[in-house]
């Protein structure tokens, strides 16, 4: 059984505010450890349910955040960013038996601690098919069509509401419970550490490679916080301007969805003018 772990910062213990996981903080520099223990934990409960294999994808921010020198020495780990599929990068092998998806977070526009989908504020909502899309919402889709199913999703509670809708039997650890956007009752890191692992042992009883989604078509909207940020979209062939701060597009599986939606938020990023947006 090989294993992915796609581990994002937002969701983890201790982390409720912005200097928790931006790189370069002093607050950022603590939270790594507590990341890092979430992910060990994880890990470990995975090799105990009997996986042979298990590699991490770093998948917050500038991909660079776990402390390799700290990480179970029985995993591997993808660090770094400008990849494929950015936060489920290596599931295009096709020979992964499961994906965890540890320190997610609820989407644009939801409650939930540091909720935001891709882009901190620059996108205030993501639609797929109509549906509010999570970061979480959107990469099982993409998992789908390679045939792996989700099997543990950790982070705070909303998160774990969240993850119902689109991983409804993954096994869920909440390691804080929402308050506000910056703001969460969290457990300490030796109980949020037991409780990952327990749920990663169990979650193996879910892996096994599975007939994956046959591809189809796609609609995604995304919703940005000023007009001059839907025009860069909108520069992206596909993506039409539906609105003055609305675009759209069709896309024809999740691959191709998932990699236009990070071309758009690459473009959008690069359209902000300090505090303007």
């Amino acid at each position: 059984m090989k294993i992915l772990v796609s581990a994002d910062m937002e969701g983890a213990t201790g982390v409720t505010w912005p200097a928790d996981c931006e790189p370069g903080t002093e607050q950022w520099q603590r939270c790594r450890s507590m990341f890092t223990s979430d992910v060990n934990a994880a890990i470990g409960g995975l090799f105990d349910g009997g996986a042979h294999e298990v590699f991490v994808n770093e998948a917050h921010a500038t991909m660079r955040n776990l402390l390799l020198e700290r990480l179970d020495e029985r995993a591997t780990m993808i660090t770094g960013r400008h990849k494929e599929l950015s936060m489920v990068e290596g599931v295009q092998s096709g020979d992964v038996d499961g994906i965890v998806f540890l320190g997610y977070h609820c989407g644009a526009g939801e409650e939930g601690v540091l909720a935001h989908t891709y882009l901190p504020n620059a996108f205030t909502g993501v639609w797929l098919d109509g549906a509010p899309a999570s970061e979480g919402y959107l990469n099982a889709a993409v998992v789908a069509e390679f045939g792996t199913p989700v099997v543990l999703v950790t982070g705070d509670d909303r998160a774990c509401e969240d993850a119902g809708s689109y991983a409804p039997s993954a096994r869920k650890v909440a390691v804080k419970d929402h308050v506000s956007r910056y703001a969460a009752r969290c457990r300490p890191p030796a109980r949020t550490a037991a409780a990952i692992s327990a749920a990663a042992k169990s979650s193996m009883e879910l892996a096994g490679s599975v007939e994956p989604a046959a591809p189809r078509s796609m609609v995604l909207e995304v919703e940005v916080d000023s007009a001059h940020l839907a025009q860069a979209a909108a520069i992206v062939p596909g993506v039409e301007r539906t609105d003055v701060c609305r675009v759209r597009y069709t896309a024809p599986d999740a691959y191709e969805m998932i990699r236009c939606f990070k071309t758009i938020a690459t473009l959008v990023s690069q359209a902000m003018e300090s505090q303007y947006g």
